[in-house]
């Protein structure tokens, strides 16, 4: 009976404690619902925005002025008389462009296509050669292809074999194979003849504008341009009719062209070529014998004296005796005015930028 007692008691006390377990639970959870609902967490801050990057300075493309507006000028004063006395001259001098030049070697007789096609081989030869040579290796051609100079010898030689006749030109390896790239490309988009303009003569592999005005010129008779060539770049700035010396010989034709009567742009190019081949040398101009010496503001002269000693053996009082005489002479160094040496013009000569136009 009083175990019974003791075991009612506990059990009293064990619901007891659960009981308030229980509530103590739920009044937990129930404080804890309580406030997540009464109070609720602040909303987090937005995040910060992102900084704006400075804008970056447009950059305006380039213009570039017009070749023909920045190298046009005014024609030189005294430009036709120095023009006319360089004519007359030339009238009384014989040049190797005068019997040699590529106006002269094509064959004459022979059919107009073949004729043009004779002309710009010629031309494609003579660029950093000699007038002599390449006449020379245009003569072989001729004698030495089978059926002559012409389009069809060209294709069918071998480029080695064809590149052992023009041997003694400059860059004849190479020329060898423009040659006959430009014999394929004449076939096959031109009807075996040469291009009438100088836009489809200058896509001519190894083909210049010099070579294709020159080409205009002497084969399809067309005053297009002037074929500017180291000796009229170099004298036409010597002259001070350009300022072109440190630029491209295609400056100096848009510079010439801007001012030059059209009537003598083709005969310009020979009559310079010739004066530059026997006068206006590259190095050591003949200025003494030049006619324009008194308007070139490039005229050599003389600068300074060299004294020499000169031995004479005399007789005095029966006894030869050696004596030294010191006298003055003239010795003619070339100095350059004006700041117009001709360097420019030698350093073009060799240059392999542009090896086959000059």
């Amino acid at each position: 009976m009083q175990r019974r007692s003791v075991r009612l008691a506990e059990s009293h006390a064990g619901s007891i404690v659960k009981k308030r377990r229980v509530t103590a639970a739920s009044s937990s959870s129930s404080s804890s619902s309580s406030s997540s609902f009464s109070s609720p967490s602040p909303p987090s801050s937005p995040p910060p925005a992102p900084k704006k990057k400075p804008l970056s300075k447009v950059k305006k493309p380039k213009v570039e002025s017009s070749p023909l507006r920045s190298l046009s000028s005014d024609p030189p004063a005294q430009w036709e008389t120095v023009y006319n006395l360089i004519r007359e001259f030339r009238k009384h001098t014989t040049a190797p462009v005068d019997t040699m030049g590529c106006e002269r070697l094509a064959e004459e007789g022979v059919p107009d296509k073949v004729f043009r096609f004779q002309t710009l081989i010629s031309l494609m030869l003579s660029s950093q050669t000699k007038d002599t040579v390449t006449s020379a290796a245009v003569k072989i051609l001729q004698s030495e292809l089978p059926g002559g100079l012409n389009l069809e010898s060209i294709l069918a030689v071998d480029e080695k074999q064809l590149d052992q006749y023009i041997k003694s030109v400059g860059f004849h390896t190479k020329k060898a194979h423009y040659i006959k790239q430009v014999a394929e490309i004449l076939r096959d988009e031109h009807d075996g003849d040469i291009p009438d303009t100088i836009q489809g003569l200058v896509k001519l592999p190894g083909v210049g504008p010099k070579m294709g005005y020159l080409a205009l010129q002497i084969a399809w008779k067309m005053n297009a341009g002037i074929g500017v060539d180291v000796h009229v770049h170099r004298i036409s700035n010597r002259l001070g009719w350009c300022t072109t010396e440190n630029r491209l010989p295609e400056d100096t034709r848009i510079q010439l062209e801007s001012w030059l009567p059209k009537e003598h742009w083709r005969e310009i190019n020979p009559m310079l070529v010739g004066f530059g081949q026997v006068t206006c040398l590259p190095r050591g101009p003949k200025c003494g014998e030049c006619p324009v010496r008194d308007y070139c503001p490039s005229a050599a002269v003389t600068v300074k004296k060299r004294k020499t000693v000169v031995k004479k053996e005399v007789v005095e009082d029966g006894e030869t005796k050696i004596i030294t005489v010191k006298k003055e002479e003239e010795e003619g160094d070339t100095k350059f005015l004006a700041n117009h040496e001709p360097q420019l013009a030698d350093a073009v000569e060799t240059t392999k930028k542009e090896p086959l136009e000059w």
